[in-house]
């Protein structure tokens, strides 16, 4: 099987912003997509403002690589971030397969880069819990009964799939049987802490949030692309 364009899009949507915790392609940050007959890929991302943060520009396109690269039948793969002022830096260390710190030597070293990645994670899964557990209050569940929830307990929607994406990535378990609810450290939260807790969570969803609404509009702005929220969707 070759890759396509429709392929390759799939696996770009694996790729998320690090601080918004959504997909780049449903942020409207795939600028183009092309794969030769050969299975040659070229992808152009542009993001929200040329000044966007060059770390989590980097995490982006180099997420963008790995992803790409693990499909089959793939030859050359060139990814290029687009109008940003470290648009050449970040796009030579890429052709060479180099991390951050071969884009701007003696800036953030890739072992600190790998530790904001995680940071950003640990705050998606909290985002995400609280998302998720408001929506089973929605659906009629009380806080006694949330708390006691185990994983197999959660509703088949995206936020549920999604925290059991993040606690793998994080390594914490996400087993059947775990519980459904956890702190950025892998211990569940109680059930005499949930309320409490998920006052903070809902603080960390909303910054998430905002952010999100703000690179739409600035995406709006300066680029002149419309992307939906996600949240406008599901609350309708």
């Amino acid at each position: 099987m070759t890759a396509t364009t429709a392929s390759v899009l799939d696996a770009l949507a694996e790729v998320y912003d690090p601080e918004l915790d959504e997909p780049i392609t449903g942020l409207g940050f795939v600028a183009s997509c092309e794969v030769s007959p050969e299975g040659d890929v070229a992808v152009a991302l542009r993001l929200p403002t040329p000044q966007c943060a060059p770390n989590f520009a980097f995490l982006m396109a180099a997420d963008a690589r790995e992803v790409v690269r693990r499909l089959p039948e793939v030859r050359d793969i060139t990814i290029r971030l687009e109008d940003h002022y470290t648009g050449e830096e970040i796009n030579t260390a890429l052709g060479r397969g180099d991390g951050f710190t071969g884009a701007f030597p003696g800036e953030t070293a890739d072992d600190e880069l790998a530790s904001l990645r995680e940071l950003f994670l640990r705050k998606a899964l909290v985002g995400r819990q609280s998302r998720l557990i408001e929506e089973l209050f929605r659906r009629g569940a009380k806080l006694d009964e949330v708390a006691g929830l185990t994983v197999s307990d959660l509703p088949d929607v995206r936020d549920a799939q999604r925290c059991v994406e993040l606690r793998r990535r994080l390594g914490l378990t996400a087993d059947p049987d775990a519980p459904a609810f956890v702190l950025p450290s892998g211990e569940p939260v109680l059930a005499g802490e949930l309320r409490r807790w998920l006052r903070t969570a809902r603080l960390v969803r909303m910054s998430l949030e905002v952010n999100g609404g703000i690179c739409r509009s600035l995406l709006r702005a300066h680029r002149g692309v419309e992307v939906d929220d996600p949240e406008e969707v599901v609350l309708g």
